[in-house]
């Protein structure tokens, strides 16, 4: 029985490698659109902040042209506090005392309690 040869020319060229088409795009691409959504990103924070910093600024001017109107009701509040503490004090003792030796006004602090307290 004559032994089979290979054929004239060879045999084809085993596959050893997969062939395989490249799936989505290039790497250079994926890094270009990264950077772009980075840098738009870092934009829009820049943006946010500078935004928040003139918010607080516009509040802090706010409260700043605010507090004369604040410490005049707190004045108006004290001196209502104060005669109404001095008439009860009239009532209760008969007469007009005081806790100084002198006749300078000395500004008194109230500290506000509540009626019930609750633990």
């Amino acid at each position: 029985m004559p032994q089979d040869m290979p054929p004239t020319g060879g045999y084809d060229p085993v596959q050893y490698k997969r062939n395989l088409p490249a799936r989505g795009f290039r790497p250079s691409v994926y890094l270009l659109g990264v950077g772009i959504v980075m840098t738009y990103g870092f934009w829009k924070i820049g943006k946010g902040i500078r935004e928040h910093n003139e918010l607080a600024r516009e509040k802090m001017w706010s409260r700043i042209h605010l507090i004369p109107v604040l410490q005049a009701e707190e004045d108006r509040d004290l001196v209502r506090r104060y005669l109404a503490d001095r008439a009860r004090e009239k009532t209760l003792l008969g007469s007009e005392t005081s806790a100084y030796h002198s006749d300078r006004f000395v500004r008194p602090t109230f500290a506000v309690t509540p009626a019930n307290v609750t633990k």
